[in-house]
């Protein structure tokens, strides 16, 4: 077989495989998010006779007294504050990180690649949390966010600084600037691949995150987009037409956030890595 040929079995495959674990899902939860209950309670992936859209699309968004809408602004002032603390703290870590060359490096890469291989101590978390009177606070889950995406973002900034010269900081030294100033007016703005793609991954992973708001963000006024999931599941019954309409409500925003990065986010990954 030619080597072309080989390359568009292997690309062919590529798309079939996509179609099996990511758009097969998706074209599910969409034809039964427009059923009626009965309907959707079948679970099949056959289009529904009558399109139930906007009726379930009402009941979904006035459940519990609009849960929906007070979990959409939780959730997107939580991804947009740990996003702004993460990218400052990775970039600022990473930076540091590729410019210092010492006894402790070794040692400071060895600390942050353990934080991606080590899981997070639920019940240590939460002590530390009450004691610091953050439980239960928007503060302390970005922190927590914050916190479980710290390793990854300062690998990846780590690895895009190797495109950055030395000789830029050597120059603006001379000239007269201090730390911070090099830092925020030079070194920031040539960042701006490798920020997009922490951007955008981060904000889908904190956007959709159910485990950490479950347990460190718990209550009613501080539920998220994933917890109001539970709005339409029970013990003994589960109204399928409205959890599935409630999925696809919020996929949608943030698939469409994807779709638009996309471009960005294999560039800066591709920077970074190659880069580094």
């Amino acid at each position: 077989m030619s080597r072309s040929m080989k390359r568009l079995s292997l690309e062919a495959a590529a798309v079939i495989l996509s179609i099996l674990i990511f758009w097969i899902p998706l074209y599910f939860v969409l034809v039964n998010a427009l059923k009626d209950a009965p309907g959707a309670s079948e679970l099949t992936i056959s289009w529904p006779s009558t399109v139930h859209l906007w009726s379930n699309l009402k009941e979904v968004v006035i459940a519990n007294d609009y849960m929906l809408l007070r979990a959409f602004y939780n959730s997107t002032l939580l991804t947009i504050l740990s996003i702004v603390l993460m990218v400052m703290v990775c970039a600022m870590a990473g930076f540091i990180m590729h410019r210092r060359s010492d006894r402790l490096t070794p040692v400071i890469g060895f600390f942050v690649l353990a934080g991606l291989i080590i899981p997070p101590a639920i019940v240590p978390t939460i002590w530390v949390l009450d004691n610091l009177q953050l439980f239960k606070t928007m503060t302390g889950i970005v922190l927590v966010e914050v916190a479980l995406g710290f390793p990854f973002g300062v690998i990846l900034f780590r690895n895009f600084m190797g495109g950055i010269p030395r000789e830029i900081d050597e120059a603006a030294i001379i000239d007269g600037c201090g730390g911070f100033r090099l830092f925020f007016r030079i070194i920031l703005p040539l960042l701006k691949p490798v920020t997009a793609t922490m951007i955008v991954t981060s904000s889908v992973s904190i956007f959709n995150d159910f485990v950490n708001p479950l347990y460190f963000f718990p209550g009613s006024e501080n539920v998220t987009v994933q917890l109001t999931l539970y709005n339409f599941m029970s013990q003994y019954t589960t109204q399928y037409n409205l959890l599935f309409m409630n999925i696809l409500v919020i996929t949608v925003p943030l698939l469409i956030l994807f779709l638009f990065f996309n471009n960005k986010i294999v560039s800066g990954m591709t920077a970074g890595s190659v880069k580094g």
